[in-house]
């Protein structure tokens, strides 16, 4: 099974919605290796973020994503990263496709409730920056 990195992001926290989420997640076959609820630095998610140092939406991004709790996640499925970006849908949940949590949760561009890890790569710098392997089962 593969492992993948996800995010309930604050807005989606702030609107309680993380049950919600969690039951989508669960009900499409995932199942949840590590999950914790934290409270992010801007330094914390400036280090996160930092593939997207140079670009125009940086400080906005870390920002935001500092702005109150979040819920990081592992979660492990066949094929878990494209499975996923799938559930979660396009960036922007106006133009997200029916039934993906962004299209029924996110509120903007901005602020689209979840993130998930796009490669593989991305996914072994993410799970241990949040995670040790004695916090995954």
């Amino acid at each position: 099974m593969e492992r993948t990195f996800a995010i309930i992001k604050p807005d989606a926290v702030e609107r309680n919605l993380i049950g919600k989420i969690l039951d989508k997640t669960e009900s499409a076959g995932f199942v949840v290796a590590g999950m914790k609820k934290i409270h992010l630095s801007v330094e914390e998610a400036e280090g996160f973020y930092y593939v997207h140092k140079d670009r125009p939406f940086f400080n906005d991004l870390c920002s935001y994503m500092s702005r109150g709790p979040i819920v990081v996640l592992v979660l492990r499925k066949n094929d878990a990263i494209l499975a996923w970006r799938t559930l979660m849908g396009g960036t922007n949940p106006a133009d997200a496709e029916a039934g993906t949590i962004r299209k029924e949760f996110g509120l903007s561009i901005g602020e689209n409730s979840v993130h998930g890890s796009d490669s593989p790569e991305s996914a072994s710098f993410e799970i241990p920056y949040f995670f040790s392997q004695l916090e995954l089962v």
